[in-house]
């Protein structure tokens, strides 16, 4: 069913945060999905570097980020409520030659869905691997960044 009316607008079309203080506590979780595509050339030599580069783990670090992203990200997206983070899994491994999928899943028990947290984990550990990587190149393609799944709340979207 197609939604006809942005939540994050008041009834004179202000910008407002939803109140979610009527809803139940109930289990949410969101996995979302972001690529990074290189170059031919810089995908093999990261082959033979280990996934590392001159500023570290390549993979790592960018979980790191990743994570530090989903639990910030009340700080990052003005409407976004702060969430108690249940659960935050990143993974990163290659998809086909030159390209890195990083999946990032988020739990959490609360009145509103994490479908921002997973989305900016994904996103800020992409972002994170492109900073990793730049000095081999700078046409290295983030994206797309996507939403896969999410669970609980009014409605179910996609499959975990």
């Amino acid at each position: 069913m197609p939604r006809t009316a942005l939540t994050h607008l008041d009834a004179a079309g202000r910008p407002a945060m939803v109140d979610v203080s009527g809803k139940a506590a109930t289990a949410r979780e969101a996995q979302a999905t972001c690529r990074v595509r290189f170059p031919a050339d810089v995908a093999r030599q990261l082959k033979r570097n280990g996934l590392r580069s001159a500023k570290g783990g390549i993979v790592d670090t960018a979980i790191i980020a990743g994570t530090m992203a989903v639990k910030r990200t009340h700080e990052l997206i003005p409407f976004c409520h702060p969430l108690p983070i249940d659960g935050c899994r990143l993974s990163i491994d290659w998809d086909g030659e030159n390209a890195l999928l990083i999946e990032c899943q988020v739990r959490t028990v609360h009145r509103t869905g994490v479908e921002m947290e997973a989305l900016t984990g994904a996103t800020v550990a992409a972002l994170t691997v492109y900073d990793m990587c730049k000095a081999l190149s700078h046409a290295i393609v983030l994206g797309p960044a996507k939403l896969v799944a999410k669970r609980g709340g009014k409605r179910d979207v996609g499959s975990p």
